[in-house]
């Protein structure tokens, strides 16, 4: 199995959860970690599991993650596994706006992705971060068990 994670992070939370993300597929096959703005979206092609993770602005991604997912072609999303996550504080006003995992989720799926889970939030303590005790474990777990939903798929091909 195949997998990029592509992400953007302000304060360096998301990049510790997709640098977590890679640690829980790592097992099951091979993942590449790469932010938005330096990411070559032709390597979407080549794989098998597609994760992209942003930090809340507003209830969006970041315009880099927008960016990204715009560009994947159309034909490429039902071939492969994708899902989506960000880092948010857990704050009520938050929930106002929405956040950014839902918004990629729901703008994939409308393109015709395969969404092998729901949107995943993993929670900053305060505007910069650390992050939660315990997130960067879950944020693995979390992956390994969407590759695992993956891999009977691409295992058959």
């Amino acid at each position: 199995m195949r997998a990029l994670v592509v992400y953007d992070s302000v304060y360096g939370n998301t990049e510790k959860v997709a640098r977590a993300v890679a640690e829980g597929i790592a097992p099951l096959g091979e993942a590449k970690v790469v932010r938005a703005a330096e990411a070559d979206v032709s390597e979407v092609r080549s794989i098998d599991l597609l994760f992209i993770g942003s930090p809340v602005h507003a209830g969006r991604p970041t315009e880099a993650v927008r960016g990204f997912v715009n560009s994947i072609p159309a034909d490429v999303l039902g071939r492969i596994g994708v899902a989506t996550f960000d880092t948010r504080m857990k704050v009520g006003l938050a929930k106002i706006f929405g956040y950014a995992g839902e918004r990629m989720a729901k703008s994939l799926k409308e393109r015709g992705a395969n969404l092998l889970a729901g949107p995943e939030g993993f929670i900053v303590e305060g505007k910069k971060g650390p992050l939660r005790e315990g997130e960067l474990e879950r944020a693995a777990g979390w992956a390994k068990r969407v590759a695992e939903a993956q891999k009977p798929r691409t295992s058959t091909a």
